[in-house]
Protein backbone atom coordinates (compact mmCIF):
# COMPACT_ATOMS: atom_id res chain seq x y z
CA UNK A 1 0.00 0.00 0.00
CA UNK A 2 1.41 3.49 -0.65
CA UNK A 3 1.43 5.43 1.55
CA UNK A 4 1.04 9.53 2.04
CA UNK A 5 1.48 11.97 5.33
CA UNK A 6 -0.51 15.11 5.05
CA UNK A 7 1.14 17.69 7.09
CA UNK A 8 1.18 21.23 8.35
CA UNK A 9 1.41 23.89 11.46
CA UNK A 10 -1.97 24.28 13.38
CA UNK A 11 -4.54 26.13 11.21
CA UNK A 12 -2.71 25.26 7.94
CA UNK A 13 -5.98 23.55 6.45
CA UNK A 14 -4.91 19.82 6.94
CA UNK A 15 -8.35 18.87 7.60
CA UNK A 16 -9.66 20.68 5.01
CA UNK A 17 -7.32 19.47 2.13
CA UNK A 18 -8.17 15.90 3.66
CA UNK A 19 -12.19 16.08 3.26
CA UNK A 20 -10.77 16.81 -0.47
CA UNK A 21 -8.72 13.81 -0.49
CA UNK A 22 -12.21 11.99 1.33
CA UNK A 23 -14.65 12.97 -1.48
CA UNK A 24 -12.15 11.88 -4.24
CA UNK A 25 -12.08 8.24 -2.18
CA UNK A 26 -8.86 8.49 -0.88
CA UNK A 27 -9.20 6.62 2.89
CA UNK A 28 -7.66 8.82 5.02
CA UNK A 29 -6.28 8.19 8.70
CA UNK A 30 -6.20 11.00 11.85
CA UNK A 31 -3.22 10.47 13.78
CA UNK A 32 -4.88 13.14 15.93
CA UNK A 33 -7.73 11.44 16.56
CA UNK A 34 -6.63 7.80 16.72
CA UNK A 35 -4.35 9.05 19.44
CA UNK A 36 -7.02 10.55 21.35
CA UNK A 37 -9.24 7.46 20.91
CA UNK A 38 -6.09 5.19 22.11
CA UNK A 39 -5.46 6.99 25.74
CA UNK A 40 -9.26 7.34 26.30
CA UNK A 41 -9.70 3.22 25.53
CA UNK A 42 -6.37 1.25 25.54
CA UNK A 43 -5.21 0.39 29.44
CA UNK A 44 -1.94 -0.68 28.36
CA UNK A 45 -0.66 2.77 27.13
CA UNK A 46 -2.71 4.69 30.07
CA UNK A 47 -0.99 2.32 32.98
CA UNK A 48 2.50 3.77 30.80
CA UNK A 49 1.40 6.91 31.38
CA UNK A 50 0.86 6.45 34.40
CA UNK A 51 4.58 5.02 35.31
CA UNK A 52 5.97 7.86 33.08
CA UNK A 53 3.98 10.78 34.60
CA UNK A 54 2.75 9.59 37.76
CA UNK A 55 -1.00 8.42 38.76
CA UNK A 56 -2.18 11.77 38.95
CA UNK A 57 -2.41 11.70 35.35
CA UNK A 58 -5.11 8.91 35.95
CA UNK A 59 -8.61 9.75 37.08
CA UNK A 60 -10.47 6.83 38.21
CA UNK A 61 -8.90 4.64 35.79
CA UNK A 62 -9.44 7.00 33.05
CA UNK A 63 -6.86 9.73 31.53
CA UNK A 64 -6.67 13.16 32.93
CA UNK A 65 -5.94 15.05 30.38
CA UNK A 66 -5.83 18.37 32.19
CA UNK A 67 -3.35 17.18 34.40
CA UNK A 68 -1.26 15.32 31.75
CA UNK A 69 -1.12 18.23 29.42
CA UNK A 70 0.06 20.33 32.82
CA UNK A 71 2.96 18.03 32.97
CA UNK A 72 4.15 18.23 30.03
CA UNK A 73 2.74 21.74 27.87
CA UNK A 74 6.39 23.70 29.11
CA UNK A 75 8.27 20.77 29.85
CA UNK A 76 10.16 19.53 26.28
CA UNK A 77 11.60 16.53 27.86
CA UNK A 78 8.42 15.16 29.71
CA UNK A 79 6.55 16.26 25.82
CA UNK A 80 9.45 14.14 24.42
CA UNK A 81 8.39 11.28 26.98
CA UNK A 82 5.28 11.27 26.11
CA UNK A 83 5.50 11.20 22.36
CA UNK A 84 7.84 7.95 22.87
CA UNK A 85 4.88 6.15 24.80
CA UNK A 86 2.14 7.84 22.25
CA UNK A 87 3.44 8.29 19.11
CA UNK A 88 4.82 4.19 18.06
CA UNK A 89 1.17 3.27 19.39
CA UNK A 90 -0.68 5.60 16.62
CA UNK A 91 1.92 4.37 13.74
CA UNK A 92 0.92 0.79 14.78
CA UNK A 93 -2.45 1.50 14.47
CA UNK A 94 -2.30 3.09 11.03
CA UNK A 95 0.06 0.10 9.64
CA UNK A 96 -2.68 -2.23 10.73
CA UNK A 97 -5.96 0.55 8.93
CA UNK A 98 -4.11 1.00 5.72
CA UNK A 99 -3.00 -2.53 5.31
CA UNK A 100 -7.07 -3.01 5.77
CA UNK A 101 -7.64 -0.65 2.92
CA UNK A 102 -8.81 -1.00 -0.72
CA UNK A 103 -7.54 2.10 -2.90
CA UNK A 104 -4.40 3.24 -5.00
CA UNK A 105 -3.18 4.99 -1.35
CA UNK A 106 -4.13 5.77 1.52
CA UNK A 107 -2.94 9.55 3.99
CA UNK A 108 -2.40 9.47 7.64
CA UNK A 109 -2.88 13.32 8.52
CA UNK A 110 -1.02 14.14 11.47
CA UNK A 111 -0.15 17.41 13.17
CA UNK A 112 3.35 16.88 14.32
CA UNK A 113 3.86 14.11 11.77
CA UNK A 114 7.88 15.85 10.33
CA UNK A 115 8.61 16.77 14.14
CA UNK A 116 8.18 12.99 15.25
CA UNK A 117 9.97 11.47 12.52
CA UNK A 118 6.73 9.90 11.20
CA UNK A 119 7.14 10.92 7.74
CA UNK A 120 10.07 8.95 7.19
CA UNK A 121 7.77 5.88 7.34
CA UNK A 122 5.71 7.36 4.13
CA UNK A 123 6.27 6.93 0.99
CA UNK A 124 5.13 10.25 0.28
CA UNK A 125 4.53 13.88 2.01
CA UNK A 126 1.98 16.33 1.11
CA UNK A 127 2.52 19.88 3.15
CA UNK A 128 -0.33 21.93 3.69
CA UNK A 129 1.11 25.46 4.29
CA UNK A 130 -0.58 29.00 4.89
CA UNK A 131 0.58 32.55 6.73
CA UNK A 132 1.02 32.29 9.94
CA UNK A 133 -1.21 35.29 11.01
CA UNK A 134 -4.01 33.57 8.71
CA UNK A 135 -3.40 30.55 10.93
CA UNK A 136 -3.58 32.10 14.14
CA UNK A 137 -6.77 33.71 12.85
CA UNK A 138 -8.31 30.56 12.24
CA UNK A 139 -7.42 28.73 15.23
CA UNK A 140 -8.55 31.84 17.53
CA UNK A 141 -12.01 31.52 15.67
CA UNK A 142 -12.38 27.91 15.67
CA UNK A 143 -11.10 26.93 19.37
CA UNK A 144 -12.00 30.51 21.02
CA UNK A 145 -8.06 30.61 21.83
CA UNK A 146 -6.43 33.88 22.53
CA UNK A 147 -3.46 34.50 20.09
CA UNK A 148 -1.24 33.71 23.19
CA UNK A 149 -2.33 30.29 23.55
CA UNK A 150 -2.38 29.76 20.00
CA UNK A 151 1.43 30.94 19.79
CA UNK A 152 2.08 28.54 22.46
CA UNK A 153 0.86 25.55 20.52
CA UNK A 154 2.81 26.70 17.70
CA UNK A 155 5.96 26.72 19.57
CA UNK A 156 5.53 23.10 19.56
CA UNK A 157 5.44 22.49 15.85
CA UNK A 158 8.45 23.00 13.69
CA UNK A 159 8.24 25.61 10.93
CA UNK A 160 7.64 25.44 7.54
CA UNK A 161 10.93 25.47 6.80
CA UNK A 162 11.43 22.31 8.26
CA UNK A 163 8.08 20.53 6.29
CA UNK A 164 8.81 22.09 3.35
CA UNK A 165 12.39 20.31 3.33
CA UNK A 166 11.04 16.70 3.97
CA UNK A 167 7.81 17.76 1.40
CA UNK A 168 7.21 15.42 -1.87
CA UNK A 169 4.33 17.86 -2.44
CA UNK A 170 3.25 21.43 -0.89
CA UNK A 171 -1.04 22.21 -1.21
CA UNK A 172 -1.19 26.61 -0.39
CA UNK A 173 -4.05 27.17 1.61
CA UNK A 174 -3.55 31.03 1.83
CA UNK A 175 -7.38 32.67 1.13
CA UNK A 176 -5.67 33.44 -2.42
CA UNK A 177 -4.79 30.25 -4.23
CA UNK A 178 -7.85 27.72 -4.75
CA UNK A 179 -7.10 24.38 -2.94
CA UNK A 180 -9.73 21.94 -4.49
CA UNK A 181 -7.13 22.44 -7.95
CA UNK A 182 -4.05 21.85 -5.87
CA UNK A 183 -5.17 18.57 -4.60
CA UNK A 184 -6.52 17.07 -7.63
CA UNK A 185 -2.76 18.05 -9.32
CA UNK A 186 -1.43 16.09 -6.11
CA UNK A 187 -3.93 13.63 -6.43
CA UNK A 188 -3.24 13.03 -9.87
CA UNK A 189 0.75 12.75 -9.18
CA UNK A 190 -0.18 10.38 -5.98
CA UNK A 191 -2.14 8.33 -8.43
CA UNK A 192 1.06 7.51 -10.50
CA UNK A 193 3.69 7.56 -7.94
CA UNK A 194 1.05 4.41 -6.40
CA UNK A 195 1.07 2.75 -9.98
CA UNK A 196 4.85 2.84 -10.45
Amino acid sequence: MFTVGVAGGIGSGKSTVCRVFSVLGIPVFSSDDEGKRLLGEDDRLRAQLSAAFGEGVLAGGKLDRRALAARVFNNPAALQRLNAIVHPAVRNAFAAWAVAQHAPYVINEAAILVETGGHEQLDHLVVVTAPEQERIRRVVERDGATEAQVRARMQHQTDDRARLAVAGSVITNDNRAMVIPQVLAVHHKLMNLARA
